[in-house]
């Protein structure tokens, strides 16, 4: 398949089979966000796997409860992924404060991007979450104090009848040559 096919056939999902991921297809995809690229190769970025059941449970309930319950749905995938945002180093960071650009989202964007991209290659789903308690997720993991677990992705083998037509805009109302 080629790379554009991947893109145009990858969409989010939001409704799981009960299979197991293999840990070698999730492997694949870290392996795919490790080599993204990044600011000054700062590399700023954890991904904590989530998928065991019981652990998965009580993380789905403590991200996902009240006023971030429109992404319960996450609560049925059988992998939950954290992505905790680390520093950049001294150059990234001071670029990112001269431009006024957060270097270390930009980079961990890319490398969910990776991951993303590789699960859709593997058959696998995900959904990109930003919706959801950070504070829990963090108690919840041990994740310490002063760290951000800024994106969550659930993961799965989409359950059948999945799939819908991409609404995106023209290309003429995004792009501009001169």
């Amino acid at each position: 398949m080629s790379f554009l096919d991947l893109v145009k056939m990858r969409s989010s999902v939001r409704k799981y089979a009960s299979r197991p991921v293999p840990r070698e297809a999730i492997g694949r995809c870290l392996e795919a966000a490790r080599l993204s690229p990044s600011a000054c190769n700062a590399q700023p970025w954890q991904f904590i796997v989530v998928d065991d059941p019981g652990l998965k449970k009580k993380l789905a309930d403590a991200a996902f409860a009240g006023v971030f319950s429109m992404n319960a749905f996450a609560k049925d995938a059988p992998v939950l992924v954290v992505v905790v945002r680390e520093r950049s180093g001294a150059v990234a960071s001071l670029g990112g404060l001269v431009r006024n650009v957060p270097y270390n989202l930009v980079d961990i964007g890319i490398a969910c991007e990776h991951f993303i991209l590789q699960a859709a290659e593997e058959g696998i789903g995900t959904c990109w979450l930003g919706w959801f308690n950070g504070r829990a997720v963090r108690k919840t993991l041990g994740i310490p104090r002063g760290k951000n677990a800024d994106i969550m992705i659930s993961m799965g083998y989409p359950a059948d009848g999945q799939g819908r037509d991409k609404i995106r805009k023209s290309a003429q109302q995004i792009v501009r040559f001169n």
